[in-house]
């Protein structure tokens, strides 16, 4: 097992972070330079950091190999910080939140739900982490003399790593929620084995954090929708990308085991060197895992209304090949930056608001951006082995463009 100081040393703090993980996923090619036919507009960044003012930070936890040892790793696991209006600027913004399934947990909600307002960041970390990020985030609201009211209500969510993560070593602590708050910055964040998303898995491919974002043409109000997601849900099988079915043309680079030990007799992943893991017989595994998706927009837009651009958040996953599983924690929080100042201690405050009949475009971007930020998360995940020598492979390039061009839907 590596030592503290290496742990220490491949801590990822901040979207701006030059390690050679988050690097040569940035260098990798994303939805937009492939010009996948999704559908929609890209802001600037494909990001949804688009959103003027949001800022997303990450602290990554990456080390150790071999056979798990409780408390001690393999560790593969991180937080990731979304903060709305920047972490300078403490002004709430009107928020919602839908479960399409609710085997998950996304702290907070209540608030938003009853209140309207989101008050302050949205974390995502693993699924036995959401504890300790979400008193770290009170710690810090206090840090920075905030006071909007006597307490703190954090949004935290969550996804399981336990594949690949010593989930039950609690191995994320209060200094990496910490470094993921006050690292977050504009720009393009980093995607793919990072911040919350380290350890997680995606469509039967090695999965993670994925952003993207869809602007509006003026004559819609020329808004920006933005989406980041920390994706682990879903089987192989039902992978699609713009209506192509990858994961049935590319049912090989199954998870295995990158060891030569004995294999249990109930084993349900095979070796890594195995015939069926490189032919393609090997057994898809059960769809299972969660996906959590935040929202952020300029338009102005009302909590009820937020409440309806979340749903829609569902209809973009169920074209990548999601359908919300009975163990799938599929929790999807909207944000608008619009309607500055409108928590006051004012009696009365005036806000904007779109027209109902103006939202379908906005609908539409929902849709896709989230879409397009789930293929990004696969598009820049790295092949991972984790603990036990868990291997989950990165969906390949080359072949997921072969399927797109043998399907009609690239030239």
């Amino acid at each position: 097992m590596r030592s503290l100081s290496f742990v220490l040393a491949l801590l990822i703090v901040g979207t701006s972070s030059f390690d050679a993980s988050s690097l040569s996923a940035q260098r990798k090619p994303r939805e937009n330079d492939l010009k996948l036919p999704i559908g929609g507009t890209p802001g600037a960044l494909n990001a949804i950091t688009d959103v003027a003012g949001v800022e997303v930070g990450h602290s990554t936890i990456i080390s150790g190999s071999g056979a798990l040892v409780v408390g001690q790793g393999p560790v593969r696991t991180g937080v990731t910080i979304v903060h709305p209006r920047g972490k300078a600027n403490h002004d709430p913004v009107f928020a919602s939140w839908f479960a399409l399934n609710g085997n998950g947990e996304m702290t907070g909600t209540t608030w938003v739900q009853e209140s309207g307002f989101l008050e302050g960041p949205i974390a995502i970390t693993n699924t036995h982490s959401v504890g300790v990020v979400r008193d770290a985030i009170i710690k810090w609201e206090v840090s920075q003399k905030n006071v909007l009211q006597p307490w703190w209500l954090p949004v935290v969510a969550e996804t399981y790593d336990g594949g690949l993560n010593d989930i039950n070593g609690f191995h994320v602590k209060e200094s990496h929620a910490f470094a993921a708050l006050n690292s977050a910055a504009g720009g393009l964040p980093a995607e793919g084995v990072v911040g919350g998303g380290t350890g997680m898995r995606c469509l039967g491919f090695k999965g993670g954090i994925g952003t993207a974002s869809r602007t509006l043409p003026a004559a819609q109000g020329g808004y920006t929708v933005g989406v980041l997601v920390q994706c682990n849900f879903g089987s192989r099988r039902d992978l699609r990308i713009a209506g192509v079915p990858v994961g049935e043309e590319i049912s090989d680079l199954q998870p295995c085991i990158a060891n030569t030990a004995p294999l249990a007799a109930n084993a349900t992943v095979r070796r890594c060197d195995a015939r069926s893991d490189r032919d393609g017989d090997a057994a898809d595994a059960p769809e299972q895992g969660s996906i959590i998706v935040v929202v952020a927009t300029d338009a102005p837009l009302l909590p009820h209304q937020l409440k309806r651009v979340a749903t829609r958040v569902s209809l973009g996953i169920g074209r990548q090949g999601g359908f919300g599983g009975n163990s799938s924690g599929d929790i999807f929080v909207a944000f608008s930056t619009a309607n500055t100042n409108s928590w006051s201690s004012d009696t009365v405050s005036s806000v904007r608001m779109v027209n109902n009949d103006r939202l379908s475009p906005l609908f539409q971007a929902t849709a896709q951006a989230t879409e397009a930020a789930i293929t990004n998360a696969l598009l820049a995940a790295e092949t991972t082995t984790g603990a036990n020598d868990l291997r989950i492979y990165a969906m390949p390039l080359d072949r997921m463009l072969a399927a797109m061009r043998k399907y009609g839907r690239m030239p």
